[in-house]
């Protein structure tokens, strides 16, 4: 794989609907993003009757091989950072016991492996939430389990766990300026 001349922002979306919008807003922002599509999120992209409309900069890679082939590309410095949001329980659940088993828990995998700073929005984060269906706003009460997993990802290095927008976009232009004083 030849070097990129621009590194690249990696993005994985997972099922979750939590702010969904708003992160697809926050993809569309960015320059040089390289979309990951899990399985679980093309779903919710219908549920939720959103268009990537990928911008000029934007590539899409969808959940399609057992393997999850596009993480390869973790491996030759293409991406600087990855951001996995919104990220279910069941995402956060996987990348905390280090299950790779679809595309957004592989690259997150990857992310790791080749020490590539992650910013995960984590979905279940209080004991109550409001979030948005897609029939509307609804409460949510995420189990003892989920938010221990949340606690347990914040440990991971290189690893920043929010639990707002807010606090996404702030790390995200964190993230901005930190690449951009080192570019």
């Amino acid at each position: 794989m030849a070097k990129v001349k621009t590194p690249r922002w990696g993005w994985a979306l997972t099922g979750s609907g939590h702010f969904f919008k708003e992160c697809l807003a926050q993809i569309r922002a960015l320059e040089h993003v390289d979309l990951f599509v899990s399985k679980a999120a093309n779903e919710v992209l219908n549920m939720y009757k959103q268009d990537l409309a990928p911008a000029r900069t934007m590539r899409v890679f969808r959940d399609r091989t057992a393997s999850a082939a596009p993480v390869g590309a973790f491996y030759y410095n293409v991406y600087h950072t990855l951001v996995l949001a919104p990220a279910t329980s069941n995402t956060v659940a996987k990348c905390v016991y280090g299950i790779s088993d679809t595309l957004a828990t592989n690259v997150f995998a990857q992310a790791g492996k080749c020490r590539v700073p992650t910013i995960v929005f984590a979905c279940d984060t209080a004991p109550e939430l409001e979030t948005e269906a897609p029939k509307g706003m609804v409460k949510v009460y995420p189990r003892r389990i989920d938010l221990e997993n949340t606690a347990r990802l914040k440990t991971f290095e290189a690893t920043t766990v929010v639990e707002t927008l807010d606090e996404l976009e702030q790390a995200l232009r964190q993230r901005a300026e930190e690449i951009a004083a080192h570019g």
